[in-house]
Order: C-alpha cells, then sequence, then structure tokens
C-alpha cells in the first residue's frame, strides 16, 4: 500500500524562503513591503501599474463546487501559477483571505492542497496576521451555535442557565 503524507505534514517539511527574497524575484523593492514575520508582507496598492496590466494576461480561476467542503480552487490556482512558472511565464496567484474551516476541523483553508499549498498554512489559517480574527469567529460560531440550541434544542444538553 501507497501512504501519502497528509497536506500538514507536507507544508512543514516543505523548505521556506523568506518574503525578502520572493519580492526580489518578482522585482519588488524591499522598502514596499509590510512585514508580518519572515515569510508573509503586505504590499501597497500604488504597486499597481494599470498599463502593465493591460500589457499581460489575466487567468481567473473561480467555480461553485457542489460539496460540502468546496474543495479546488485553490488548489488548482496555485497548481496552475506554480506550472506557469515552471514554463518560464512570470505567473502569480492572488488568492482571498481564507476561509476558517481548517481551524474548525470543517474543510479546506483556501491554503490548496497536497504538494499545490500555501505555506506556512498554520499561519494562513489563522488569517494571515495574527489569531484575533479567527477568536472573533470562534466566538460568534459558539454563539450561534447555543442560539440554535436555545432556539431548536437539537439534544447538545445545554443549559441556559448555566451559559458563560
Amino acid at each position: 500500500m501507497v501512504t501519502f503524507p497528509s497536506d500538514i505534514e507536507i507544508a512543514q517539511s516543505a523548505p521556506i524562503k523568506h518574503i525578502k527574497k520572493i519580492a526580489i524575484q518578482l522585482g519588488i523593492n524591499e522598502d514596499d513591503l509590510e512585514y508580518y514575520g519572515k515569510y508573509k508582507a503586505k504590499l501597497p496598492l500604488s504597486l499597481i501599474d494599470e498599463d502593465k496590466i493591460r500589457q499581460n494576461h489575466l487567468i481567473l480561476v473561480t467555480a461553485m463546487t457542489p460539496t460540502p467542503a468546496g474543495e479546488g480552487k485553490t488548489t488548482m490556482s496555485i497548481g496552475l501559477a506554480d506550472g506557469m512558472n515552471r514554463i518560464g511565464k512570470k505567473a502569480m496567484a492572488v488568492l482571498r483571505e481564507p476561509s476558517l474551516g481548517p481551524v474548525f476541523g470543517l474543510k479546506g483553508g483556501a491554503a490548496g492542497g497536497g504538494y499545490a499549498q500555501v505555506i506556512p498554512m498554520e499561519d494562513i489559517n489563522l488569517h494571515f496576521t495574527g489569531d484575533i480574527s479567527a477568536i472573533e469567529r470562534a466566538n460568534n460560531l459558539l454563539a450561534a451555535i447555543i442560539d440554535n440550541h436555545l432556539q431548536h434544542p437539537n439534544g447538545l444538553n445545554i443549559d441556559p442557565r448555566t451559559i458563560v
């Protein structure tokens, strides 16, 4: 039987480049980086050059997936960008902020999968620059579950007098 490493095992074993090196490869000046540690940075909107955009190609990958996990869109986008770079094209994937599915053990997190992932996966799934929004959403999810149970009891055995 052939075993395949899990997404997290692949992500944690992958070599990771400092964001400065990636910026240099893309022709981005280091002074334009707003750092969030060694591996993440934000870029200013002033770097958008409308003339360059008109001279290049945009490939939009979007879909509605008829599964609860909605898998595949990010993995396809990352794989496509990796493939284009592999054949010598200068390509970049621009992804939305991920869902919190992995934090709650529900689904993928818009970090890709297998060998087509964005890393560091753990940071991305806790919202790029910290986990405050993840904590906020966890709180909101728990509040919604409790509220739903109080309106439509569903066997959770929650005593409303003990909710703190």
